[in-house]
């Protein structure tokens, strides 16, 4: 993923690890709230972003179509190092611990590790990766990083 420092409804392509295009995200400008909508490269919607409404602070909410999928929440007392919860609808929660601002975190299910956000593997400025474990939905993963980045 790439980081826009400005950008008019935050439109760019998130690349697998051969540089494929994977995903496009579409930002929706001129709105209230954020909004994000991933698609796969044929053009099939996979999850929205939607910015919790004015006054619920510290959350934002991922849809599959109609329905809340995961909804991203900041712990409010976490006095050693950033922690956000992940609520996953009809599935276990994640935690995601580490430094948000500077792409160095994971997402765990309990103890196990699923994913990995890092800008240390990449020369490029702006630019970070997110390694997803085996038979884990990929594009939520994505969904939540971008989530996180919004949020920040």
């Amino acid at each position: 993923m790439r980081e826009r420092l400005v950008s008019i409804g935050d439109d760019y392509f998130i690349e697998d690890d051969a540089g494929a295009r994977a995903y496009s995200v579409d930002g929706k400008a001129l709105r209230l709230r954020d909004m994000l909508v991933f698609r796969t490269v044929a053009g099939e919607e996979r999850y929205t972003i939607r910015e919790a409404a004015p006054g619920v602070r510290e959350t934002t909410a991922i849809y599959r179509g109609d329905e809340v999928a995961a909804t991203v929440k900041k712990v409010l007392v976490s006095p050693l190092r950033h922690r956000w919860t992940v609520e996953i609808a009809g599935g276990p929660d994640l935690t995601v611990q580490g430094n948000i601002l500077g792409h160095e975190y994971q997402i765990k299910r309990g103890r196990e590790r699923v994913a990995e956000v890092s800008r240390k593997w990449f020369r490029m400025r702006e630019t970070y990766g997110v390694e997803v474990a085996p038979d884990e939905d990929a594009a939520l993963f994505l969904a939540v990083t971008a989530a996180l980045d919004l949020m920040q």
